[in-house]
């Protein structure tokens, strides 16, 4: 097995050892959750990198990476959800992996029509990416019970935002997908 594909194996061998330390009662236990996140997002970057820079890339590794990325962010916004239990924290968390789950199955779809580079990873989708991550970092590693801080505001913030990103980057995979469709069906 290669580097790269070891490491996202790692951040799904780290999915329920985030949700057992998430919920484990001792001192500091939000902090390691949210190293065990960040170690995981870390992996997400430095696996892609590596495997354009050894020329490791695998259509094992193709098909695993999305899947591995999209589990650990559902996890953690279901834990969260629970912990920061409000209706606007919740729709966020909703429309995040709704996304999710929509851009998956638009993306095979579209991998079966031979169209997959035309719902291809935007720029607007990283910068989604960025603000969940960061956002997912803090709220994991703040008690909202205990640390009503101006730090758990912005990452509030962060999140909201990350929605409306999401929001935004679906709509631009929906069009891209319809004018694919459109042009193979003839319409105009």
């Amino acid at each position: 097995m290669n580097i790269p594909n070891a490491l996202t194996l790692l951040r799904i061998l780290l999915i329920p050892v985030l949700a057992v330390v998430f919920y484990l009662p001792f001192q500091g236990h939000l902090l390691v959750a949210a190293g065990i996140f960040t170690l995981a997002a870390v992996t997400d970057w430095f696996d892609g990198y590596l495997a354009r820079r050894l020329g490791q890339m695998t259509a094992f590794g193709a098909f695993l990476d999305p899947v591995a990325d999209k589990l650990m962010v559902a996890v953690a916004l279901v834990l969260l959800v629970e912990r920061h239990d409000t209706p606007l924290f919740t729709l966020a968390a909703s429309v995040i992996i709704g996304r999710e789950i929509v851009i998956s199955a638009l993306r095979e779809w579209m991998a079966e029509l031979g169209e997959r580079t035309s719902v291809a990873v935007s720029y607007i989708g990283k910068v989604k990416t960025a603000f969940q991550m960061v956002a997912v970092i803090g709220l994991l590693a703040i008690d909202p019970a205990r640390d009503g801080t101006w730090l758990l505001g912005l990452c509030y913030v962060l999140l909201y935002t990350a929605a409306v990103f999401t929001l935004w980057s679906m709509v631009a995979y929906l069009r891209a997908a319809a004018h694919v469709i459109r042009a193979r069906e003839g319409i105009s």
